[in-house]
Parts: C-alpha cells; structure tokens; sequence
C-alpha cells in the first residue's frame, strides 16, 4: 500500500490537503486535512455580543452573508426578538442572492474547467467543453462573470454592500427599501434570469424545475444548447453519476421558508432535532474530550497531538456523518429528481451538481414574489435589549449547505461562541469510533495515483469545499 498526497486544491476557497492511502491504484482510505486555523471562535470571547455581526462575516468573502444572518439569528434568540416581515423577507432575499451566486460560481469557474483537461481528450464532447470551460481562457468566464456581478448588484440595494454587510440585524434589515428600488430589484432578478434559462439551462427555469426523475433528465438533456446540459452529457459518459456516493444521509436546517428542516436516511425523512448534534475531536489537532454539543463546544489547540491530521473537527448528528448542502436541501424537501437521483445511484457527483442547478430553478422565481411582497414604508427591523445572561442559537443554510452558530452570553459578553460551517460536516476527520466524514468516505475505492483519471478531484469538487470557514 502506498500514500499520495492531493494538493493544495486549487480553485476552492482556502487551503486544502487530501491524503490517500492507495492498494492497487484503489483508494482504499482517506484523510482530509484542513491546515489553516484561524480561531475566530476565540477572537469572539469576552467581547460585546453584538461585535459578533461586525466579526463572524469576516471569516469567508464569499459566504459572509450567510454567516451574518446566522449570528443574526443567535442574537435574535438570546434577545428573544423576532424579525419584521420586511426584516425577514430582506434576509430571504440576501442569502439566496449570496447562494445563488455562488452555485453559479462553483459550476463555471471552480467545477467545470476540470473537464477541460488533456485527459479528457478524444472524448466526443472535450473540444466543446475545453473551448467554453478551459480557465481564464475559455468562453463562459467572459459570460459569467458580469451576470454574476450583474445579479450582486441585489446586494447594493438589500444590504448596502457585499460582502461583509452590517445591514443584517436581529431585528431584520437596517436597509429599508423604497417602492423605486423594489422595481430594480425586480429587473436585476429577471436579468439574471434571462442569462441562466438562455446560457445555462437552454429552457424556462419553470421546466427545469420540474423535471422529476433522471430519465426526464437525461431525456431533457439530450440535443438542448446549454452549460448544464453539456454537463450532463460530459458526466454520464465518464459515469459521474456512480461515482461520489459516502452514506446517503442528509441534514438541512431549512432555508428561505421555501425549504424545510429535516434529515433522510434509509429512504425516510425525519423532523430535525439539534440538540443530538455534537462535535468529535478526536483526530483534530484540538483537545479531546467527549463529544460535546456545541452549546458546551470548546475549541483549544493541542497542536502536538499525535494521531491527528486536521483542524476541523468531525460534526456527528445522533452519532453518525452527515452530508449536508444543495443535494440535502432538496432530498429533505423531497424534490422527486433529487430523491430519484440518490434512489437509483447515491449522492453522486452528477447528483450534487443537479440539486445546485435545481436549486437556481427554484430560488429565483420565488425571489421574485418574495421582492414583490416587500412593503415600503413598513418597518424593516424590530428592536429589543441585549440580556446579561442568555443563549441563543443560529441556524441557516449557506450555499454549501447547514450552518450552525451557538452562543452565550454572561454578565453582558460573549461567554462561548461556537461554529459548525457545512464543510466542517462534509470534510470532517474520523471520530472516536473511527468514522469517516463524508468525504473521505466518498473517496474510498476511487482510482487515484499515476495515470488515473481526475475522478477524485470530480467527487472533492462536487462538495464544493469553503475550508476557510471549515476551520474558523
């Protein structure tokens, strides 16, 4: 048996190592290392709890928004205030704007260009997909980039700024919007909409969405001009979708009002309970103990730790790995393509990537009814006291999936601050019963080594990794 090493990963957000350990060109086990620790848990103790929204964005530049509103809702929690409409449908607005547009991210500049390698050469759909996807060079980047920042103009107008807002509040928005912005926002949504249904689906988001099965989908595939249907044509010939699977168990805090909270397994659904979340350090270069919940989390370093491999720690929900994200959302909403999709062939690669591209069908018409229901000159943010003594909890859904924020305040300052972003559940080492996270399960019986194809890198990317959130 031999180990390579795999990285640093380029093209995701921070840095990442994955090593594996190879019998006969097979994966036969894996360890995902998270090497940059950053310790914003920490920095957030003993200060003011509402320092917490000037702090907690700063730890990603690209999911910042979903982080804001998750210390939002901690705060809200302790204080015991509940947001106004306006308040609420604002941060509706903000973190689907963020989410969307990082799916649209991930698949054009982080995803896609991988299937532009020389590997893949000789492959009937390679000189297409090289010529729109290879970096920096390729076609879709000079698209997608000004629709990206097109649709983010949203957040000029939502939140005043991106990223690293303030706007978002306990009580809801401090940016209230007026009836003339209402009606920008409304053509900034039909703008992006008129590039995804034309360069990306080739076909109305009303069609994509409802779509309910991988025959329908491969069937709508076939012959359509468009970057999600030559990425299905790409992955079913290299068989992306058999490829990827971990444990087919799901978790999803809800998100939007549109999508509810829950976890599947075993092909049942199931009413989310948090307090069985808790967090392993076992093999995670911080002081082990038993594993606790976040709301008793500690993070310490204990650099020297033999047997450890990585600063993330390992998320467990009623004791077992987890898979969270796009694909999680729409398997516990009980979407049929999704739920078809992981029926017949597991969470896959291919599987991760529709549930993104679905979710892009989905979200965005619902943002135009949640920006039609705005009302200008209603409040925009409830106000409360901040107590000396409280917890309060934050749970949303980032782009990459579930994100949890769990605070306590004594005697007027932040006691404990704890963080579980989603990669910290899909990059998660071993637990003290030596389980995989998911991604290391993902990985195992992969080829890896000299002359293999890009599979690994196809699965590591089909998570879409945020490691500078994974390790605060």
């Amino acid at each position: 048996m031999t180990r390579i090493v795999v990285g640093p990963f380029n093209r995701v957000e921070g840095d990442l190592e994955v090593s594996l350990d190879l019998d006969a060109g097979r994966i036969r086990s894996a360890q995902v290392n998270s090497p940059l620790f950053r310790g914003f848990e920490q920095v957030l103790i003993g200060r003011s709890p509402l320092d917490a929204l000037a702090i907690v964005p700063r730890i990603c530049g690209i999911c910042s928004v979903s982080q804001s509103a998750a210390a939002a809702a901690a705060l809200a929690d302790a204080m015991g205030i509940v947001p106004t409409v306006n308040g609420k449908i604002s941060r509706n607005l903000k973190c689907a704007t963020e989410n969307l547009a990082d799916h649209l991210t991930h698949f054009y500049l982080f995803f896609m260009p991988d299937f532009a390698r020389a590997a893949y050469a000789g492959r009937p759909w390679h000189e297409a997909v090289a010529q729109r996807f290879t970096a920096v060079s390729g076609t879709a980047a000079a698209e997608v980039l000004p629709a990206r920042a097109g649709f983010l103009r949203m957040m000029g107008f939502l939140a005043g700024r991106w990223p690293h807002t303030l706007a978002i509040q306990p009580g809801g928005s401090t940016r209230a919007i007026t009836a003339g912005e209402r009606i920008r926002l409304l053509a900034l949504l039909r703008e992006f909409r008129g590039f995804v249904e034309k360069r990306l689906f080739g076909d109305a988001l009303a069609a994509v969405g409802q779509l309910a099965s991988k025959d329908q989908l491969l069937a709508w595939a076939d012959g359509r001009a468009g970057d999600f249907p030559a990425f299905l044509k790409a992955a079913a010939d290299l068989g992306l979708d058999r490829v990827g699977q971990a444990y087919d168990r799901f978790l999803s805090y809800g998100a939007y009002d549109l999508f509810p909270a829950g976890t599947w397994q075993a092909g049942e659904g199931a009413e989310l309970a948090p307090v069985a979340i808790a967090e392993d350090t076992t093999r995670s270069w911080l002081a082990t103990g038993q594993a606790r919940h976040p709301t008793q989390g500690e993070t310490i370093v204990d650099a020297n730790k033999p047997d450890a491999y990585t600063w993330c720690k390992a998320p467990r929900y009623a004791g077992q790995a987890y898979e969270v994200g796009a694909l999680a959302r729409q398997v516990v909403a009980g979407h049929p393509l999704a739920l078809d999709l992981v029926r017949r062939d597991g969470a896959s690669v291919m599987a991760r990537v529709v549930a993104r591209m679905l979710e892009l069908a989905l979200v965005l018409p619902a943002m135009e009814s949640w920006v039609q229901a705005l009302q200008p000159g209603e409040p925009f943010c409830a106000h409360g006291d901040m107590p000396d003594d409280a917890t309060g909890t934050g749970l949303v859904e980032a782009a990459r999936g579930s994100l949890g924020h769990w605070l306590s305040i004594r005697r007027g300052r932040i006691d404990r601050y704890q963080i579980i972003a989603p990669t910290t559940w899909n990059f998660s080492p071993r637990d003290s019963e030596s389980q995989p996270g998911p991604l290391e399960q993902a990985l195992v019986g992969l080829p890896a080594g000299a002359g293999a194809p890009p599979t690994v890198q196809h699965v590591v990317r089909s998570f879409d990794p945020c490691m500078v959130c994974t390790v605060h």
